[in-house]
């Protein structure tokens, strides 16, 4: 039974539900992308499907418009997959429990990927539309954007005709994104050596932050749950006096972790100051966080005595000094265009075990040099320590283009339709158009999208209300000659 069969417009919210009923989280991309090598021939178009499983679909023009530019609309296929941390969900074969009231659509307990599900309902709805006049149209559909760009990196574009690329990878309607940060993925391996010893075994978790998108979100001030356990063990360890069995938090770079926990092990003795101590510093984090994490939570629960190999006192000593001094969240703004967040990184996964600790940062700057100098601080840091860092997945920013045709299309139908004008921005979360410009010559960007809320975390919703209107400036933008 449909899930969003009554909401309009009825053509993208029945492709947008076909697409959750796919699993296609980064890395899982062979059935999504095959969905739509299948929808191409069912449509009659040209197609063409790479190694890596990106898809271009191409539809000529209608009669009136073969002299037009052709136009290339972008999005990508994979999305970030994260729950809830009683959900039960297989995201390499299940896909979404999806929900709606008639003004949002959620899915139940996880991500609900309209980050960047949307852009390929759009694409598929405006390929299928039989009314719609347009001139060629050329719609490319990326894999593994969410973990560093990797399929706007190898795709080849040769075959495209168009100079000018709407990206609907974006969140805010009425917001034209005409720039964006650069960034790359640092991974930091330090490492850890244990001994043996026995006592009580404490699980401690962090819960109830917010978290949210590493770029678009970064400048809330939201917690970062792995940089709060840090803190939280560090406190506990001068108050009590703690031995660290395993950490662990966060589960994507890219999203601010929301939740994070260890096992701890103290002395028998202890067990009621190490209560009285973890109560005392939640209420801490709760006066601290009262603006940005209301919810913020620390959870304490007994496993037993027993004898368990824990870091020894030099790597605890490490450990600890990593997590609270090791750079995160924002580290400038730009001195350009006021509040707009120049530099930053986000230590988005957290692990530890016997032989080492493993942070995964995703590093964002507008800035190429500053993107480096950053990445470089951290590394220095990190090699002091005795670690090692690896820098993958690195992707180009996407310069303000000073005269732009199609931005100033987008501006004169949104004034035209709505009588007011749009915000034009740049923004600090990565998109995938400065690989295409890179790609191809003089091409000519824009972003756009619906409204999202709280992307990349499990309280992640759509308006469908703003989806309809958005199809609808697009239509129009579209039949602009």
């Amino acid at each position: 039974m449909s899930v969003l069969g009554n909401l309009e417009p009825k053509s993208v919210f029945g492709y947008f539900e076909e697409l959750c009923k796919i699993p296609h989280g980064s890395g899982n991309m062979e059935k999504i992308s095959q969905f739509c090598v299948d929808f191409a021939k069912e449509q009659g178009l040209e197609y063409i499907q790479d190694d890596m499983k990106n898809v271009i679909l191409i539809k000529e023009a209608t009669p009136g418009y073969e002299m037009c530019e052709p136009l290339i609309i972008q999005g990508h296929l994979d999305m970030v997959c994260e729950k809830r941390p009683d959900k039960e969900k297989d995201f390499l074969t299940e896909g979404l429990d999806l929900c709606t009231d008639g003004e949002l659509i959620w899915a139940d307990g996880t991500t609900l990927g309209g980050d960047d599900g949307i852009a390929v309902a759009f694409g598929l709805a405006l390929l299928a539309d039989k009314e719609l006049s347009h001139p060629r149209l050329e719609v490319v559909l990326t894999v593994d954007e969410e973990t560093g760009l990797y399929g706007a990196e190898a795709i080849d574009l040769s075959m495209l005709k168009g100079k000018k690329l709407i990206n609907i990878d974006s969140e805010d309607e009425g917001v034209f994104t005409v720039g964006c940060a650069g960034g790359l993925m640092l991974v930091c391996k330090i490492p850890m050596f244990t001994e043996e010893v026995e006592g009580t075994v404490y699980e401690l978790k962090v819960t109830g932050l917010l978290g949210g998108h590493s770029g678009a979100e970064i400048h809330k001030g939201r917690a970062n749950a792995n940089v709060v356990l840090g803190r939280v063990l560090q406190t506990l360890d001068k108050k009590v006096g703690v031995d660290i069995i395993k950490m662990e938090g966060g589960s994507k770079d890219n999203a601010i972790p929301r939740f994070a926990s260890a096992e701890i092990l103290i002395s028998a003795e202890n067990a009621e100051k190490l209560a009285e101590a973890v109560k005392a510093e939640e209420a801490v984090l709760k006066n601290e966080l009262h603006a940005s994490d209301a919810g913020v939570t620390l959870e304490l629960t007994a496993k037993g005595n027993k004898a368990a190999e824990v870091l020894d006192a030099t790597s605890k000593i490490t450990v600890l000094h990593a997590l609270n001094n090791i750079p995160n969240g924002i580290q400038a703004y730009s001195m350009d265009i006021e509040g707009l967040v120049e530099t930053s990184l986000n230590m988005g996964i957290m692990s530890q075990d016997c032989e080492e600790l493993k942070m995964s940062f995703a590093v964002r700057s507008s800035v190429e040099s500053a993107k480096y100098y950053l990445t470089e601080r951290t590394a220095l840091f990190v090699e002091m320590l005795g670690g090692t860092v690896e820098t993958q997945g690195d992707y180009p920013g996407w310069a303000y283009r000073p005269e732009s045709a199609l931005r100033d299309r987008f501006v004169a139908v949104y004034e035209r339709m709505y009588g007011k004008k749009p915000v034009v921005e740049a923004i600090h979360a990565g998109l995938e158009c400065g690989m295409f410009s890179n790609k191809i010559e003089d091409l000519d960007c824009i972003s756009v999208g619906p409204n999202m809320h709280n992307v990349h975390t499990s309280e992640e919703t759509l308006e469908v209300a703003s989806v309809q209107r958005v199809w609808e400036f697009l239509c129009e933008v579209i039949k602009e000659k």
